[in-house]
């Protein structure tokens, strides 16, 4: 069997990438560059401008249910034309703002955006689009969206230079309307058209129970949030953890841009292995990664070769986990029910990503790198047991269903 790509995934492909690469970029990782510019002129606080990004989390896990409902009713393409809108209208507020009340109205407004326009929408898109090859597609589509910060960053810093903050997001807004929308709207391909017995589409490939798939969601969601909420914790926090682990200064950068690297190298492994990969058995291995990365930094003497190897584990297997969760409600539940499934997830992950920052830093302040990487080891294994749990409820679901 041939492993080309359709031309309509590609097309679908190349236009996801350009709106998520401008999407995640205009928005999520634009205040790593922008927030300490605007914070004097704004008159507030760095802790109170990089506060955006937290109201973004809540609001975008807030309207997550509302997202999966008007995926079901409306399809993708509507729902992302929709974030580009909003996405426009948060960036034109923050063009404008000149004190706290407009700078938090448009982070509400980007984290409606978010919602409607930022991962589980576009892997609805590809869904809708790609069928059977959905998994690889999008596999190979976090690849162009996890350079989103690579990409934006210099771009962002010399538009700053060149003229100015404020008609920097002038342009972030302009590319939301005049690049994005017209893609969402007039560029994606038309979702696949299922034969008349419309099986394809209804078809859940695993044979559960409606109390079953309640459990799975509940797994799923449960699994799901406490590695985002480790991962997106740590993130932030890894500089610190380095150098509290006796690494030089440029040691740690070395290591945690090399994170990155491993992060994005990791998301081949399911498109590599395309419609075979099982994202549950990717779940597994990730999380167990990572497990196996923060135990050995607990019980192993700090030096140069144990931080090596660690961020080698925790990188690869992060990056794994996050291709795992974007393609774990695929495994469970049917093309139809894909959107709805993966907005819902949404909700307990946002309300974690909006927390775990603040949660982690208060830990390594107050208690040391040990404390954080041991609150870590903890919270993975037990994603970890819900993983595991998760396959063994799919294994013996399918051994009842097995044909005599």
């Amino acid at each position: 069997m041939s492993r080309s790509i359709p031309l309509r995934s590609v097309q679908t492909i190349a236009v996801l990438a350009v709106t998520q690469l401008i999407g995640w970029g205009t928005t999520f990782d634009m205040l790593g560059v922008m927030g300490r510019v605007i914070a004097p002129d704004l008159g507030l606080p760095n802790e109170v401008v990089f506060g955006g990004l937290s109201i973004m989390m809540v609001v975008s896990a807030l309207v997550s249910p509302t997202t999966g409902r008007l995926l079901a009713r409306h399809g993708a393409a509507r729902v992302l034309a929709a974030s580009s809108i909003t996405f426009t209208i948060g960036l034109l507020l923050l063009s404008a703002a000149h004190g706290l009340v407009v700078y938090a109205l448009a982070w509400i407004a980007i984290g409606a955006g978010g919602a409607f326009g930022l991962s589980a929408p576009a892997y609805t898109a590809v869904v809708e689009r790609a069928g059977p090859d959905s998994k690889r597609v999008i596999a190979i589509l976090m690849l162009f969206t996890g350079l989103s910060s690579a990409i934006f960053w210099p771009i962002l810093s010399q538009l700053n230079a060149t003229v100015g903050w404020r008609m920097t997001f002038l342009i972030c807004a302009a590319l939301q309307f005049f690049v994005c929308l017209p893609l969402h709207l007039f560029a994606l391909p038309k979702p696949i058209t299922f034969t008349a017995d419309g099986s394809t589409e209804q078809e859940t490939p695993v044979p559960l129970s409606p109390t079953g798939q309640r459990k799975a969601f509940l797994l799923i969601a449960a699994a799901t949030t406490i590695s985002t909420f480790v991962t997106f914790g740590v993130s932030p926090s890894l500089l610190e953890i380095f150098r509290q682990s006796g690494a030089s200064h440029a040691l740690a950068l070395q290591l945690g841009s090399a994170r990155g690297v491993i992060g994005i190298s990791a998301r081949f492994l399911d498109m590599l292995l395309g419609r075979r990969g099982n994202p549950i058995l990717s779940a597994a291995m990730g999380v167990s990664l990572m497990v196996s990365s923060f135990l050995m930094m607990l019980v192993i003497p700090p030096s140069t070769p144990l931080l090596i190897t660690f961020i080698l584990l925790y990188g690869f297997g992060s990056g794994v986990m996050t291709v795992a969760r974007a393609l774990l409600p695929l495994a469970l539940f049917s093309p139809r029910e894909f959107g709805l499934q993966s907005a819902r997830l949404s909700l307990p992950q946002n309300l974690a990503n909006a927390i775990a920052p603040v949660v982690f830093t208060a830990i390594l302040d107050r208690a040391g790198a040990g404390t954080a990487i041991a609150t870590c080891a903890a919270l993975a294994v037990i994603s970890l047991g819900f993983v595991l749990m998760l396959a063994a409820q799919v294994k013996a679901a399918a051994r009842v269903y097995e044909p005599a």
